[in-house]
């Protein structure tokens, strides 16, 4: 997807969008990709956007799905922040073995 396409595919969602908490439509400049993989080839791409409402102040995640001509999306709350986001974007990934740890950890705490 071209840059101007995706700035398109931004000012629509900014539109068609609105705040889960108190519905108001967002602002395009609280939108900021966190993350994207895209495929020109088959006319596919993925993102992950942040935005915080304006309004309520409260802070949500996109996650994007775009198969051609269909768009797929998923929205959750979240309490990163702007700043949360790109602080973490710069960690790796967990792994499973650290989870599976973590796990066997907490069942055994008392």
């Amino acid at each position: 997807m071209k840059k101007r396409e995706l700035k398109k595919m931004l000012q629509w969602l900014s539109f068609m969008l609105k705040c889960p908490v108190c519905s108001v439509q967002y602002d395009l400049t609280n939108i900021k990709i966190i993350d994207s993989e895209q495929d020109e080839s088959y006319m596919e791409a993925r993102l992950l956007i942040h935005s915080d409402c304006d309004k309520c102040k409260s802070s949500v995640m996109f996650n994007i799905d775009i198969n051609g001509p269909e768009v797929f999306t998923v929205i959750a709350k979240t309490d990163l922040t702007s700043s949360d986001s790109d602080k973490f974007k710069a960690y790796d990934a967990i792994k499973i073995d650290e989870c599976i740890t973590l796990h066997k950890s907490l069942k055994k705490f008392n």
